[in-house]
């Protein structure tokens, strides 16, 4: 009886070392918080420079003056832009920071893996994105952003922590809401990518780090 706790921990190591080879541990939960409140920020930014709300997505950008459109629709796309280059680089830096105070091995294969699943669904709601953004019509984008982002985490999470599976999940259904009130895309992709991160990060950091 006396041996029965050594082998359950014998078991749980066992456990341990076959997930640290077998997932991508290094994502840091402070990557998810700092990515929410890029995100908030940017959200913000993008609500004053559609007017406090006032120009409405798609149809109202048509009663706009072509000068004021074609140079809302820039800043958007600089602002975006910024937005994911910001969120992407303190996510690299807080996940390199995480790895290293823990001593977790980098393994290639994995590595790739998650990133080849990632980066796919990625890859195609973006693309589609910039082709939707380039003839003017943004009031889908909210919608498609939070889907495919939320494919790309569900696809991803078998490589990566439990907790990021939940969030797909999550930022998929704030997709399919956003589009259905189209109005309310910005307040959606607020909740999406801001506060879902923010608590996603906090659980993490909480879970894994403390």
């Amino acid at each position: 009886m006396n041996n029965q706790p050594n082998h359950l921990k014998d078991i749980q190591d066992i456990k341990s070392m076959m997930e640290r080879s077998s997932k991508f541990l290094s994502l840091s939960g402070l990557s998810g918080v700092s990515a929410g409140i890029i995100a908030l920020l940017g959200a913000a930014t993008a609500f004053y420079l559609l007017d406090y709300g006032n120009i409405k997505y798609d149809e109202h950008f048509y009663l706009l003056p072509p000068y004021r459109e074609d140079n809302t629709l820039l800043k958007l796309f600089l602002l975006g832009f910024l937005t994911l280059i910001s969120a992407l680089g303190l996510g690299i830096y807080f996940s390199w920071q995480k790895a290293k105070k823990q001593n977790l091995p980098f393994n290639k294969r994995i590595t790739r893996l998650l990133l080849i699943n990632l980066f796919i669904p990625l890859i195609t709601g973006g693309v589609l994105c910039l082709i939707m953004f380039f003839r003017h019509d943004i009031s889908w984008l909210a919608s498609i952003t939070l889907i495919f982002y939320g494919l790309s985490l569900v696809n991803a999470s078998k490589y990566t922590l439990n907790e990021i599976q939940y969030l797909g999940v999550s930022e998929i259904l704030l997709g399919l809401l956003a589009a259905i009130f189209i109005d309310y895309g910005l307040l959606f992709w607020s909740v999406g990518f801001g506060v879902l991160h923010i608590i996603y990060g906090l659980i993490a950091y909480l879970r894994y780090e403390k």
